[in-house]
């Protein structure tokens, strides 16, 4: 087949899978929801979800987030463990918003001021409830912490949510 322009070989274009074109937009989606989250304007930090199952989310911890001793309270822990692993698992759920039921922390080293990365992925569940991992790293790249999730499909439509935008 020659191109009706130029007569050149005419290239073949495969179109987006709309599959993945959709998964794409629903991490978009979820991105844009973490950032409308009202909580996240206590944290400077930044979602990414590249493939199902799997999200990161880059932290800067600073000392608003220190208890007296000097280092990240572990309420900073939980929530960047928590939100990982969280985004990780619902990455695989386009529908529904899931709730965290239960979480499981281990912090292996204190955090001080400077950049940090939770990677979150899932482990298990593809129904009602789902298990999703995280961990901590330092500027230094080493593991400060390391939790476990499970996270169970809520009643809440994702796209009735206003910060779930999947045109983001």
């Amino acid at each position: 087949m020659r191109c009706t322009r130029c007569s050149a070989p005419a290239r073949r274009v495969t179109p987006p899978d709309p599959a993945t074109a959709g998964e794409a937009a629903h991490f978009r989606a979820l991105e844009h929801l973490y950032a409308a989250a009202p909580i996240n304007r206590l944290f400077e930090s930044r979602l990414e979800i590249f493939e199902a199952g799997v999200a990161r989310i880059h932290f800067q911890v600073d000392e608003r987030y220190f208890h007296a001793g000097g280092a990240a309270h572990g309420t900073s822990y939980f929530k960047m463990l928590d939100d990982a692993a969280f985004y990780a698992a619902n990455s695989l759920v386009s529908d529904r918003f899931l709730l965290t039921t239960a979480f499981n922390l281990l912090l292996t080293k204190p955090l001080r001021s400077g950049p940090v990365i939770a990677e979150g992925r899932w482990i298990s569940g593809q129904r009602r409830v789902f298990v999703a991992e995280a961990r901590l790293i330092d500027e230094q790249g080493d593991e400060v912490a390391r939790g476990t999730g499970t996270f169970m499909r809520s009643r809440i439509a994702l796209a009735a949510l206003p910060g779930y935008r999947v045109d983001a």
